[in-house]
This record gives structure tokens, C-alpha cells and sequence, in this order.
């Protein structure tokens, strides 16, 4: 199977989401995961409110029935994953549904999406959990 049609499946399993919706999505209390490495964060900033979760461990801190969870995650936590351009964040937001998180999806375009849709970026680069 190529790596198109791995994404293709996972996608397919996902109700992706754009810029706007994922901001309101997070106004009503999502959780904006940032899966970017540090460096990416570093050089073109943040999305104020997200939480880098470094992706070795996503699934350990985001599973509900985890004992490593962040806390005040559950079955009914609506979290959109968000990457550089949104292919890596496919692929996690899918692997957080089959966890137990229907709520799970991911950011079309990612974080370089929703800087050029003009919504707030903060400089800096937040530790991520680990």
C-alpha cells in the first residue's frame, strides 16, 4: 500500500476540519493538539491555547482509559491534531478515534492553513508534553 492510500483511509475515516471551524471548535473547549517538533513551533510560533503533545507519546496522553492521560480527557473530549500541513495529523486523529476519542480529527492544512487564514498566532515555542 502507498502512502497516498494510507492517507486516503484515514481520512476517510475523519471529519476534517478548516481553519475557522477548528477555532471554534477550541472557543467551545476542544483541545488543539500541536504535534509539530519544537523547531517548527520555534520558527513560525504557536496557535495561542493549543497544547504540544510530542507525537512519540500522543496516543499514551490522549487515550481516555490511559493511566498517562492528560488530565480531563475523556471519551467525549472533542481534540483536533494539527500539524505543519495536515497529513501527519490525519494519520493521528485517526489513531486517537480507534483509541476510544470519536471526537478526535484533525486540521486541513494545519498550522500553516490557519496562520494564512489570518487567525491568532503567538511567537515562541511551548515546551510539549512528553
Amino acid at each position: 500500500m502507498s502512502i497516498e492510500t494510507f492517507l486516503a483511509e484515514a481520512r476517510a475515516e475523519l471529519a476534517r476540519v478548516e481553519p475557522h471551524e477548528a477555532a471554534r471548535l477550541q472557543a467551545e473547549g476542544a483541545l488543539l493538539a500541536d504535534i509539530r517538533p519544537r523547531h517548527n513551533r520555534e520558527a513560525e510560533g504557536e496557535i495561542p491555547g493549543s497544547v504540544p503533545i510530542e507525537r512519540i507519546v500522543l496516543e499514551w496522553r490522549l487515550d481516555p482509559r490511559s493511566e498517562h492521560r492528560i488530565p480531563g480527557i475523556t471519551e467525549e473530549t472533542t481534540v483536533v491534531v494539527l500539524c505543519n500541513e495536515g497529513y501527519a495529523s490525519s494519520l493521528a486523529a485517526r489513531d486517537l478515534r480507534r483509541l476510544g476519542l470519536p471526537g478526535a480529527t484533525d486540521l486541513v492544512g494545519g498550522f500553516r492553513a490557519w496562520a494564512a487564514a489570518g487567525l491568532p498566532v503567538r511567537e515562541g515555542a511551548t515546551p510539549a508534553i512528553t
